[in-house]
């Protein structure tokens, strides 16, 4: 029997990839590796390892007679005071788990980066796969260059110790099931109207639904020792708002300002709102995140992985249907 080991599992994406393998791997053996509680304890199907991916021990422990690995476990935060959790996270637990590799012999693993290491600038370029890492362009952001840092180290081992590791960078995730509205808090805090100004950038938009499924193409037929951008709809922020609006029905903004006036706005609104007892919650990083392109060319993953996404306007329309049950259920209780 197969022993197919997941990091991050308790994640959004991860939650995904563990539904969609117990569909599709009903022979393997699941094991998440957990530093909390996981909802699948009680599944017989799935093992459940406690411990931390910064723990070298802990994941020694995990990775020991595995034949596959998805690496997901990650933080998602743009705070830049959390810079130390997140390199810590991010770098430490790639090395962690590749030494495991080495130790103990994995049939293939995949790390989970981000298209934001390489598919982001200042204007609207579509950057595939070959494109140099955006140290620049994101060096305000401790997660993207945590990630950046990490990828490199992937990269290395695969490179110099012939590990057999694959890279997957999916863009912004969207779809049901973001518990922790790590990827959905954009759309969350347009719902409560607190997007205020269409911003000046764009974004690339991929379904978790379809994200988790090019995981698992990219462990069946990726390349070890290359990167697959995942990657759905090339939306400019207007179109994105538009749309968004659209399914939601709640009005769009009707300006767009440059970077340095949101900026401005968000700070002003920061002070007034709680004179009315409310919190505006857009934080300058969202705002100059916003005023950049975040486009990918993923002809690559859709040729060598015969990765497919649905239409982007599904995505948005499971996205707000369930932020609105959440926010119904959490009213109610």
């Amino acid at each position: 029997m197969k022993t197919i080991l997941v990091t991050g599992s308790t994640g959004f994406l991860g939650a995904h990839l563990v539904e969609q393998l117990k569909q599709k791997e009903p022979e393997s053996r699941l094991r998440l590796l957990c530093r909390g509680r996981s909802p699948w304890s009680a599944d017989s199907s799935v093992e459940v390892v406690q411990g931390d991916i910064v723990s070298r021990e802990d994941v020694a422990r995990a990775v020991e007679g595995t034949d596959e690995i998805y690496h997901l476990a990650g933080v998602v935060d743009r705070d830049a005071k959390d810079y130390w959790r997140q390199y810590t996270t991010h770098v430490e637990g790639v090395r962690n788990i590749c030494e495991a590799i080495k130790r103990h012999g994995v049939g293939k693993a995949v790390h989970v980066s981000s298209s934001g290491t390489i598919a982001v600038g200042p204007d609207p370029v579509y950057y595939d796969e070959n494109a140099a890492f955006k140290n620049d362009a994101v060096a305000e952001w401790p997660y993207y260059l945590s990630k950046i840092y990490s990828e490199k180290l992937t990269l290395r081992y695969a490179r110099e110790e012939g590990l057999p590791l694959v890279v997957v960078n999916p863009s912004l995730l969207l779809g049901p099931g973001d518990q922790r509205l790590s990827s959905t808090r954009d759309v969350a805090l347009f719902l409560d109207g607190q997007i205020l100004a269409i911003p000046t950038g764009g974004l690339n938009l991929l379904d978790v639904r379809d994200a988790a499924a090019g995981l698992i193409a990219a462990m069946q037929r990726g390349r070890p020792g290359e990167r697959y951008l995942l990657g759905g709809a090339n939306l400019s922020f207007h179109e994105w708002i538009r749309m968004v609006s659209k399914v939601s029905g709640v009005p769009a903004p009707k300006v767009m300002v440059p970077p340095a006036v949101s900026l401005f706005g968000a700070r002003v609104m920061r002070k007034v709102y709680p004179l009315v007892g409310k919190q505006f919650q857009l934080d300058d990083a969202s705002v100059k995140m916003s005023s950049l392109f975040w486009y990918c060319d993923t002809s690559k993953a859709r040729r060598e992985l015969g990765f497919s996404t649905r239409d982007p306007l599904e995505t948005i329309r499971d996205t707000v249907a369930d932020l609105r049950k959440r926010k119904q259920a959490g009213a109610a209780a």
